[in-house]
This record gives structure tokens, C-alpha cells and sequence, in this order.
């Protein structure tokens, strides 16, 4: 019964997690730079507020005020003709005199304390990884992509469930490539996991929640276990009061009650008891860097009337330690998950350019893979894996993934 009634979102929602979101955006918001055309407004998600006439007396003629302006989406859906395929690069040059695929990753020190934050409370934020010059980076980046958005966003700006959203972006837009091959983030992340390598296992961009997250763990990570997975998420901008940023379950990581394989958490259920009243909120700063543990339990809102008017834009993804093992998730998911015709069997070790090695350093021959276009997707990687979706256990983890999708709970 599943398989029938979900035949039609099936399809969608598969290009959608596996998929960018792609947008353009005013020529007066701080996406524009010159690596990218001005990006547009957009004319058809404008709510007009009216304000109402005031009476100031009875001998004298009412008459309306002026209406207050406008609220208008920063960012809005691009035309089906404005898609692009294959490989983009917007040739930014890297901060800090870095040489593209000569000088080694950078370093971030962080403490013992941090380390240990994040494994007792299952999230840390750390302050100030990045500078202004690699904050500038990304921001020109990410106008890039949004502004030239790729068709592998195109299930995702349908659901609009954010303004823009890019899963793997590293694969498509060289520009986020090289900056998990030079920057801190990979020296940051084998300290928060103990480990003495750090390749990238899947990445998103997203720029904007609209809809926002119900309370949900990360099992969308890749082919790999929550136990070999890192989360990160870096940000490029300050997020809003109210809305925009994770809130955590604190600890929540250590829980037994939730099934591993779920998306959606119902924190009501019996075993939770020790988590749900114990909530972490951050409000990041550009540069800041958020780790945690994929089975930390988290949601994130989005502004109430699913309008944006600034920009809250972030990378963020899943890191493999040392030592994972591919793991096959077909039959639970995999399509979400592993999209790429990589060879990889289960139990596999997880050295691919399809998941490159970024600590202690890049690789070169993962680097030319990616390079010559030789990583990526294809819609024959969805169709060689719809027989892992069509089971009950995989219709399942689609109908708790979907449970997910609301503004605010």
C-alpha cells in the first residue's frame, strides 16, 4: 500500500535529498558580489500588509495611510531554463595566499574542554574558525551557486522547503571543494572525533529554512554508521532571535529509546524523559562552527510566515573518521544517501573520490577524479537503486523523514 500511494513522491523526494535547491537573489542584498550577476527579486511571494484608515475626528475626512512596505523573499525560484548541469566553478581566489592544491590545510587548535562538551552533551559550538577572508569566501560562493543555480536543485526548490539547498555541492562547484581541501575544518574535525583522518562524506548548502526541521537525528549521512560520522555546520552569516539556528536535546546522543534507523523523533515517546526538557540553542556567528553527533537530537525553525528577508546561509554535511566501512544502506534509504557509481560493496573501506580525503591532506588523484567530472550523480544512479526503495522498512524512513518537514513543533 505504501509503494502505490507514494509512487509520485517518491520520484521527487528522491532528487530532493540528493539535490541542490537553486535561487537568484536582488541585486541589493549582500549575495550579489562580482563573482556572480546580480541575483533576482522575486515578484510573486510579496505579502502586502495594508494599514487601516484612522479616524482623528468626526468633522474631518478619514483618510487611508500610506501602506507599510512591502516584505519581500530575498531569494526567489528560478525558471526551469536557468538550471545548469555538470561541473561550475566561479575561480575564486583562495585567502591567506593559499595555492590551490599545493599549500597544505590550515590549523585551529581546539581544547580538551571542547572535546569534551561535545562528547558528553553530543554538540559544541566552537567560535571563530574561520576569518572574515574565508567567511567572504564562501559568501561568494554561495552567490555563485545561487545565482547560476544547478539542476540537481531543481526537487528541491519545489518542495520549498529552503530558499536554497545543495546536497554534495563539493561534487558540482569547485570553489567549496578546495575549501575543505585548505581550510581548518578538516583539522577540526579529527580533533572533535579523535581521529587522524577526516574525509567528507556528504555536504549540503543551504541557504534559508523555510519550512524548518521538526525534531529529528541526522541518518542521512552518507554510507556510513553514526558512530564513524561527524556532523558539521559552518555559518556565514548571524542567525536571526528567533528562528534559524539547531536547538539540541542535550546528551540526547546517548539516548536507546529511538530507533537508529528513524529521521523523525516523537520527544514525547517513553525514554526521553532524561532529554526533553534539557534544550541547547546557539545563535552562531559568521565563522562559527557547530560540531555534534549524528544521533544528537535536534530541529530547527523557520521565521513563521516562511519569509525571509535576510540571508542565513550555511555549509554544513557529515565527515567520515579513519577506519569507516562503506555501509550499504540500499533497502533503508540508500538512495538518499549514497548517490554515485563508486564500485564501493558493503564493508568496504571508505577511501573513494567519491568521499575525499580533506585531513591531513587532500589527495591528489581524488582531486583529478573530481576534477575531470568523473564524481557525481546521474538519474541512472536513482533508477539502480529504486529496488532498495520499494520495501515497507524503506517506506518507513520516508513517510519519518517527511513527518520532519513543518515549520515549528
Amino acid at each position: 500500500m505504501w509503494c502505490k500511494k507514494s509512487h509520485s513522491f517518491l520520484l521527487s523526494s528522491m532528487l530532493l535529498l540528493g539535490s541542490t535547491h537553486s535561487f537568484s537573489v536582488s541585486p541589493n542584498n549582500p549575495l550579489s558580489t562580482s563573482c556572480g550577476s546580480a541575483l533576482h527579486q522575486s515578484s510573486n511571494t510579496v505579502e502586502a500588509e495594508q494599514v487601516q484608515a484612522k479616524s482623528t475626528s468626526s468633522s474631518k475626512t478619514t483618510s487611508p495611510s500610506a501602506p507599510t512596505k512591502k516584505k519581500e523573499k530575498v531569494v526567489r525560484e528560478p525558471a526551469m531554463w536557468e538550471y545548469n548541469f555538470g561541473l561550475q566553478d566561479p575561480d575564486l581566489p583562495l585567502p591567506h595566499g593559499i595555492t590551490k592544491d599545493v599549500t597544505p590545510p590550515e590549523s585551529y587548535h581546539i581544547t580538551d574542554e571542547q572535546i569534551r562538551t561535545l562528547e558528553r552533551d553530543g554538540v559544541v559550538l566552537i567560535k571563530g574558525v574561520f576569518d572574515e577572508e574565508w567567511v567572504d569566501y564562501l559568501r561568494k560562493a554561495t552567490a555563485y551557486q545561487v545565482d547560476n543555480p544547478h539542476f540537481w536543485a531543481f526537487a528541491g526548490t519545489a518542495s520549498k522547503l529552503y530558499d536554497y539547498i545543495q546536497r554534495n555541492v563539493w561534487q558540482t562547484n569547485g570553489a567549496f571543494a578546495r575549501f575543505y581541501y585548505h581550510s581548518a575544518m578538516g583539522d577540526v574535525l579529527r580533533q572533535c572525533g579523535r581521529t587522524d583522518e577526516i574525509r567528507v562524506s556528504t555536504d549540503l548548502l543551504m541557504v534559508n529554512p523555510n519550512k524548518g526541521f521538526k525534531w529529528h537525528q541526522d541518518n542521512q549521512n552518507g554510507p556510513i554508521t553514526p558512530q564513524d560520522g561527524i556532523r558539521f555546520w559552518i555559518t556565514m552569516d548571524e542567525t536571526p532571535k528567533d528562528y534559524g539556528a539547531p536547538v539540541y536535546l542535550k546528551g540526547s546522543h546517548r539516548n536507546t529509546a529511538v530507533d537508529p534507523q528513524a529521521v523523525f523523533v516523537d520527544i514525547q515517546q517513553e525514554g526521553l524523559e532524561d532529554y526533553r526538557e534539557q534544550l541547547l540553542e546557539f545563535r552562531t556567528q559568521p565563522g562559527d562552527m557547530l560540531v555534534w553527533h549524528p544521533k544528537t537530537i535536534h530541529k530547527i525553525d523557520g521565521p513563521a510566515d516562511g519569509i525571509w528577508t535576510s540571508y542565513r546561509r550555511v555549509l554544513g554535511g557529515t565527515a567520515a573518521k579513519a577506519g569507516t566501512k562503506y555501509t550499504d544502506k540500499r533497502g533503508t534509504g540508500g538512495v538518499l544517501s549514497d548517490l554515485g557509481r563508486h564500485g564501493m560493496e558493503d564493508g568496504d573501506d571508505l577511501k573513494s573520490p567519491f568521499f575525499p580525503v580533506v585531513y591531513p591532506q587532500s589527495d591528489a588523484h581524488e582531486r583529478a577524479e573530481r576534477d575531470a567530472g568523473r564524481v557525481g550523480r546521474s538519474a541512472l544512479d536513482i533508477v539502480t537503486k529504486i529496488g532498495g526503495m520499494a520495501t515497507t522498512a524503506s517506506g518507513q524512513r520516508f513517510k519519518s523523514f517527511f513527518k520532519v518537514l513543518d515549520s515549528r513543533s
